[in-house]
């Protein structure tokens, strides 16, 4: 959801693709309950699933719907990195995935928040989301899923582990290249677009 809105469309709160993203928000706790509480990883499966159809019916239905706002373009970028936090610290925790990894996630989010600062000098709060972030969040968001399929025993489990394993590596590739990527163009609206006074960026 990254299109220009209007005026009316910033004032819109309550539409279904923003009831979605509250939705998914939603998930986040109860999926670090159902992994590190019972530890019941079909219910904590399904809640990741059902983020991953949310995540893809609230830019469709804002689209097709023309129900775009900037409430919806805050939420959906936010319920994407608070699941993948939240998956790769149940998953540490629970010795699915080594500590390397999630690690290497958050600490390109902190990157891309030390950048808002300097975004703000030139009159901007945030850079339209690349498709390379968008592709590699489609990758984590599959992986982890299957990751956690794979925590047990069994071919169903073990091409769960491989195949998990695959879309986890390219995720984090293409996480950290979108990152690189956008520090690029946060480096070049720097060297072009004029500095703001101090008081209008306060």
């Amino acid at each position: 959801m990254t299109d220009a809105l209007t005026p009316a469309d910033g004032a819109r709160v309550w539409t279904l693709p923003n009831l979605l993203s509250g939705l998914r928000l939603l998930g986040v706790p109860l999926f670090l309950y159902l992994v590190l509480g019972p530890e019941a990883d079909a219910a904590a499966l399904a809640v990741l699933v059902v983020s991953g159809v949310t995540d893809f019916l609230d830019g469709y239905l804002a689209r097709r719907l023309d129900q775009q706002s900037a409430l919806g373009q805050v939420l959906d970028p936010v319920a994407d990195r608070l699941y993948i936090l939240a998956v790769v610290v149940g998953l540490a925790m629970r010795d699915v995935i080594p500590w390397w990894l999630a690690v290497s996630l958050p600490l390109r989010d902190a990157l891309m928040w030390g950048l808002v600062p300097l975004l703000r000098t030139r009159g901007y709060s945030s850079l339209p989301v690349h498709f390379l972030g968008k592709a590699a969040t489609f990758n984590l968001l599959y992986a982890f899923p299957l990751l956690l399929l794979g925590d047990g025993d069994g071919t169903v489990a073990t091409l769960a582990q491989v195949f998990g394993w695959a879309f986890a590596f390219w995720g984090v590739g293409l996480y950290w290249w979108a990152g690189i990527l956008y520090a690029w163009q946060v480096r070049r609206l720097l060297q072009t677009m004029p500095r703001l006074p101090a008081s209008a960026t306060g």
